[in-house]
């Protein structure tokens, strides 16, 4: 009786650790959606960490983000700048979405009446699976060509990043970079302390 239970128990144990073997991880962008998710209602202050001198008006500024509305398909995550005179930009929401293919970066850029400027629904796809921390979207067709419409040329190149950890991590961060190449090589990167929480901004201009 002895030995037949000693096999009874010990059986299993070959399976469970098989079965555990098994259960394939998370793809990168699964993770980095949870991971974004993950902070869903919450707002982090933030800075500019590159140092360019077309952005030489938002060094030293207030930044915040917000993790406003997330859905199975969408988040969106008002990005926040406080101006030279106390007031507060919030013509900006960066929107990622799902795709067949992975996933998609816009900027939804809004004047404060709530009209959408000129300049709007820009971005790209991801081009490849990127990680569980950071993914990449490099501009599309249609970004570009709206560029090209806007006298804004020197922006057919950008690559789009953004890199999140998940609630809870020590030390944890989001940051949003541009970056473009050739001739009109360009770096910009903000970068959000993810550890304390802020008091939620107002909503963004064309979204109350």
């Amino acid at each position: 009786m002895r030995h037949f239970t000693a096999r009874a128990l010990l059986a299993p144990v070959p399976l469970a650790l098989a079965a555990c073997a098994s259960t394939p991880a998370p793809a990168p962008q699964d993770a980095f959606w949870a991971a974004l998710s993950s902070h869903c209602g919450k707002a982090y202050a933030g800075q500019l960490v590159s140092d360019e001198a077309p952005d030489a008006d938002m060094r030293g500024m207030a930044m915040a983000m917000h993790v406003r509305e997330c859905t199975d398909s969408r988040i969106a995550v008002p990005f926040h700048i406080q101006r030279a005179d106390g007031s507060w930009d919030r013509s900006r929401t960066w929107l990622i979405t799902r795709t067949p293919a992975g996933l998609r970066l816009k900027h939804d850029h809004r004047h404060e009446d709530g009209s959408e400027d000129a300049v709007t629904m820009y971005g790209g796809d991801t081009a490849t699976p990127g990680t569980e921390r950071t993914q990449a979207f490099p501009v599309d067709a249609e970004s570009v060509a709206m560029f090209r419409r806007e006298g804004l040329a020197a922006s057919v190149t950008n690559v789009w990043q953004v890199t999140v950890d998940p609630a809870g991590t020590a030390g944890g961060t989001y940051a949003y970079q541009l970056t473009r190449t050739g001739a009109n090589a360009r770096l910009f990167r903000v970068a959000f302390d993810l550890t304390r929480p802020i008091a939620p901004p107002p909503a963004p201009w064309g979204h109350d």
